[in-house]
């Protein structure tokens, strides 16, 4: 599957964004998705996972309560809505697609596809 991640920009500390993250070339909803982000100096770190149909759901501690995952299998899309922006959120951000069970899914090393990445920026 091939993804395009799109949504990041330069905010301010408090502000919101949405990531999207569009899928295509093989049925979307066959894959287990997720978030990832990078920020300089730093090891890519799981942000937030999504289940097949999008009933489960998982995120790192850093941004529970503030950012929510949801997929459309419809539209082929992933999203990641993020509020209360702070500057330590400021990374590279990266979807990726995997075909493993989702009990397997915090591992980086079993993403099978990875998307471009955006940059996000939080000015404090």
């Amino acid at each position: 599957v091939q993804l395009q991640a799109s949504g990041g920009g330069l905010v301010q500390a408090g502000d919101s964004l949405r990531l999207s993250c569009a899928a295509s070339g093989r049925t979307f909803s066959m894959y287990v998705m997720a978030w990832f982000r990078q920020a300089p100096g730093k090891e890519r770190e799981l942000v937030s996972v999504i289940g097949r149909n999008g009933a489960s759901t998982d995120y790192a501690d850093s941004v529970k309560g503030r950012f929510t995952i949801s997929r459309s299998n419809l539209k082929n899309t992933l999203y990641l809505q993020m509020n209360s922006l702070k500057s330590e959120d400021t990374a590279v951000y990266y979807c990726a697609a995997t075909l493993t069970i989702y009990s397997r899914a915090q591992a980086v090393n079993n993403y099978d596809s990875w998307g471009q990445g955006t940059q996000v920026t939080v000015s404090s």
